[in-house]
């Protein structure tokens, strides 16, 4: 299948999945009634929101000059916060295409090939995904209760979640100090990956090997881990904040544990190939609210509107002045990403 064919298609997915989240997010709904809710919302709290999320990027932002430190020290943080917004942005619009423009971005600002700076990015996802599994296992071992809408014994999954928790955190410091286990181990099982998905499975591992190599991460693992739970945790502390926006009794008592099952929803709506997870984070914290605490379900979605809309912007905004400022072109940035993929 020709390259643009295959953008296109994957563009027209994304905003499929987009639209659909998004009729099932507001389909039941009064815009009237959702209106009226959103005139009461205290927009002090809202405002509030925006320098906690601009916080967590700036955080992010760090936690990769650590990864980069073998490629090249003393990174700008200007660069490094440039980089994320722009790659923030990019996913807002088409999903996956933010982490190339980023790593184009950072690494023309501060002369790197950009095949280093892809590869600590592999390495960032896979850190982001083993935190995110090890919160989800604790959170739900901690606080069965989120699971009684769908299991009714909560006491038969919990030593599944401790287990999963634990491994999560095994895995997190083999990936510190013996990367090339985790290689060795994904290598071993790739001749039962079912051959359509084989090639695409062996350019991943190859690309966290050399990811891997590039980070050397066991001489920076105190930093990147505090980095990395202080940036989820600022997730949270902004979920948890918006709850104060609003004057519905259950959302205020609602306390700092919901926040962090509600991050672990609005992750997995941010995993789902929608731009900037239209759609699909109005549905997951919807119905996250409505089943698990009995929120209205009109105070429900306008929590889920306020809460993305805000990020939304916010990200947006702020990222397109730093593609401006900093003379960006997508263009620019496939051209030099298949370059570098060039033997």
């Amino acid at each position: 299948m020709p390259r643009r064919i295959k953008k296109i298609l994957q563009a027209l997915i994304s905003f499929l999945v987009a639209g659909v989240f998004l009729y099932l997010a507001f389909k039941d709904t009064k815009f009237s009634d959702l209106w009226e809710s959103l005139t009461q919302v205290q927009y002090v709290w809202v405002v509030l929101l925006v320098p906690v999320g601009l916080l967590s990027h700036y955080v992010r932002g760090v936690r990769w000059s650590y990864l980069l430190r073998p490629v090249k020290r003393g990174i700008s943080h200007r660069n490094l916060f440039s980089a994320v917004m722009i790659g923030q942005m990019m996913n807002n619009v088409l999903p996956r295409l933010g982490e190339l423009v980023r790593c184009y971005g950072l690494g023309r600002s501060e002369r790197m090939a950009i095949t280093s700076v892809l590869g600590t990015v592999v390495v960032e996802r896979i850190l982001d995904l083993l935190i995110f599994a090890l919160m989800i296992c604790g959170v739900v071992y901690f606080y069965p209760a989120v699971l009684l809408p769908f299991v009714e014994n909560t006491d038969v999954v919990r030593p599944l979640l401790l287990f999963g928790s634990i491994a999560s955190f095994l895995v997190l410091i083999l990936l510190f100090f013996k990367g090339e286990t985790i290689f060795m181990i994904l290598k071993f099982v790739q001749p039962i990956v079912p051959r359509g998905f084989r090639e695409k499975y062996e350019r991943s591992i190859e690309g966290f090997l050399s990811g891997f190599k590039i980070a050397r991460m066991s001489d920076t693992f105190l930093p990147i881990l505090l980095l990395s739970f202080f940036m989820w945790f600022m997730y949270a502390v902004s979920l948890y904040m918006a709850f104060l926006a609003f004057r519905d009794p259950i959302l205020l008592n609602l306390g700092f544990d919901a926040a962090i099952i509600l991050l672990t929803a609005s992750t997995i709506a941010f995993i789902l190939p929608a731009p900037g997870a239209m759609g699909t984070y109005h549905s997951f914290l919807t119905v996250a609210l409505v089943q698990l605490y009995g929120v209205d379900s009109v105070m429900a979605l306008s929590y889920s509107v306020v809460t993305h809309e805000v990020g939304y912007i916010v990200t947006t905004a702020v990222g397109l002045y730093y593609f401006l400022k900093d003379h960006l072109h997508i263009s620019e940035a496939e051209q030099a990403a298949q370059q570098s993929a060039k033997p």
